[in-house]
């Protein structure tokens, strides 16, 4: 196994709860049901289980979301 594939995701998602208009459209798409609506904004409920594929920053339409995959700022200063 490669160490790129040993490393466990370390990542960061934030939620600017200013901008999160609720719309349900990160919640929906998350394909590891990270994300969850908790008082009409979206909340990270379950970070061990992304993936930092990013759908759900993609697709927000208000910018709320910032999905940040850190493995790979490490790979890129090395």
């Amino acid at each position: 196994m490669s160490e790129q594939k040993a490393r466990k995701k370390d990542v960061s998602i934030t939620i600017n709860e200013a901008w999160c208009k609720g719309c349900v459209i990160c919640v929906e798409l998350c394909p590891e049901s990270v994300l969850v609506m908790q008082n009409g904004k979206a909340r990270v409920a379950h970070l061990e289980q992304c993936t930092a594929c990013g759908l759900c920053e993609l697709r927000c339409p208000d910018f709320a979301i910032v999905v940040v995959d850190k493995n790979k700022l490490d790979q890129s200063s090395e």
